[in-house]
């Protein structure tokens, strides 16, 4: 009996997580270049049920397999690309990655819309993306999708969040003036209106294994164990292109999310009435079944 119990107590603890998953996407449904998260659960170990006694001769009969419970096992982005909208105004920057991966077969690997692709030997490959690079406050190096940037008092490019954009040469990008004054190339060079001459490049990386990125806070993700995102530096091959007087919008799809919240809230319940029930057994069996 108690077994149920733990079952229907790790389910409502995985709805919790899930719940509280998606009311984070819709939080964020507004925020530049947002990638929703994905709750992954799973079930815990599976056991074979069989009779106590045998059956008709035989021993042990098997009845079949139990799963004794779920848990929420991580919390997945996903890393795709967003719609791009015009926002004209001369600070904002999109990021639009479209990389492709080649096919030991020939051609390229066809990914879904989660961006990823099961080769038939099980693997399971995810398609790059590009960020852009910029100074994480807790030290080192930030990559972010939000490209709502403007110009600090002392001529700093910076994101909505006050994170220094960083050149290709790991160095903060300072422009006098505002961006106005200036035009961005689809490789990420700025250059001066008045003069022509170059100010610099916004520093891009592209991440092999998206998926390998955890976020590291205030719309930043970080590799946590080198080589985990397979990290290298963008390149004109790469058919990435920054377009100015746009911006990313967020991957959160409000339908789907409202779906997911009534799911979650209603197989709370469910499990809710499963664990009142075993407490109301549990009551009668100590409290009269006991007494006889």
């Amino acid at each position: 009996m108690l077994r149920g119990l733990y079952t229907a107590t790790a389910g409502m603890m995985t709805q919790q997580h899930r719940h509280d998953t998606v009311t984070q996407n819709i939080a964020n449904l507004n925020t530049t270049g947002y990638k929703q998260v994905e709750s992954v659960a799973r079930s815990f170990p599976e056991v074979m049920v069989a009779l106590q006694n045998g059956d008709q001769g035989r021993d042990n009969r098997q009845v079949g397999k139990l799963n004794t419970g779920v848990f929420a096992e991580e919390s997945i982005s996903m890393m795709v690309q967003g719609d791009v909208t015009e926002s004209n105004s001369s600070d904002d920057l999109a990021l639009i990655s479209d990389i492709q991966v080649a096919n030991p077969q020939g051609g390229n690997i066809a990914f879904d819309d989660s961006g990823k692709a099961v080769q038939a030997n099980g693997q399971t490959i995810y398609k790059p993306q590009a960020f852009f690079n910029v100074e994480n406050p807790a030290g080192g190096i930030g990559y972010t999708r939000d490209g709502d940037m403007h110009l600090s008092s002392d001529g700093r490019l910076v994101t909505s969040m006050n994170q220094n954009v960083l050149g290709q040469d790991g160095q903060p990008i300072v422009l006098a003036g505002s961006m106005d004054d200036y035009w961005v190339r689809e490789n990420g060079t700025i250059f001066n209106k008045a003069t022509g001459a170059a100010s610099g490049r916004i520093g891009i990386t592209v991440a092999e294994q998206p998926n390998g990125l955890t976020r590291d806070g205030e719309g930043l993700f970080a590799e946590k164990t080198q080589g985990a995102g397979s990290l290298r530096a963008a390149t004109n091959e790469d058919a990435i292109e920054v377009k100015q007087g746009f911006l990313e919008r967020s991957t959160v799809d409000a339908a789907q999310s409202m779906v997911d919240l009534t799911a979650a809230l209603r197989a709370y319940e469910a499990n809710q009435k499963v664990v009142q029930f075993y407490d109301k057994s549990l009551d009668k069996a100590v409290n009269e079944v006991g007494r006889v």
